[in-house]
């Protein structure tokens, strides 16, 4: 299913509707109103990709999670990091981020060294997340391998900075 968000005319709630995408014609599956406050999820339509491809490539990459990556994903799991949820390698959009937090909006990158040769591409892809409202978080592997608890506090940093900031 994917979510859509829908506001009626004259009403300030928006509802997110589930739709099926095997029954178009009946179009909603299931309706739910969400309170208004910054807390509401994004579209799951941004987290889900439409390309079958993109999705089976991001769930081989959770298999092959790099050194660094598995470090720091021990760490975020399961709300152990003061409660933030994070889901990892995400698709959205035509790339796969290596860790999300919905809400607040944060992506985490973990660069290795190949980084440094695709900058340009780097930039981009953070500038698409940015449109999406998302900021973005990089840490060089060395790093989160060295420095574990320095690059957590920096991560709960900016997730604490950014709740405190108004919904976007």
């Amino acid at each position: 299913p994917q979510t859509v968000q829908i506001v009626r005319q004259g009403e300030a709630t928006p509802y997110w509707f589930k739709i099926n995408p095997l029954y178009w014609k009946k179009m909603v599956i299931k309706a739910f109103s969400t309170p208004n406050n910054k807390k509401m999820n994004p579209p799951e339509k941004l987290l889900t990709a439409d390309n079958p491809a993109l999705r089976q490539r991001a769930k081989a990459m959770r298999q092959e999670m790099s050194e660094a990556e598995a470090k720091l994903w021990q760490h975020l799991r399961a709300g152990r990091l003061n409660g933030y949820k994070f889901r990892r390698q995400q698709p959205i959009g035509n790339y796969i981020v290596d860790f999300m937090c919905i809400t607040p909006k944060l992506i985490v990158e973990a660069d290795g060294g190949q980084h440094t040769e695709q900058a340009a591409y780097d930039h981009a892809r953070t500038a698409y997340l940015n449109s999406l409202d998302f900021t973005v978080l990089r840490f060089w592997n060395h790093e989160i391998l060295q420095q574990t608890n320095d690059v957590l506090a920096e991560i709960l940093r900016v997730l604490q900075e950014l709740e405190k900031q108004p919904a976007r």
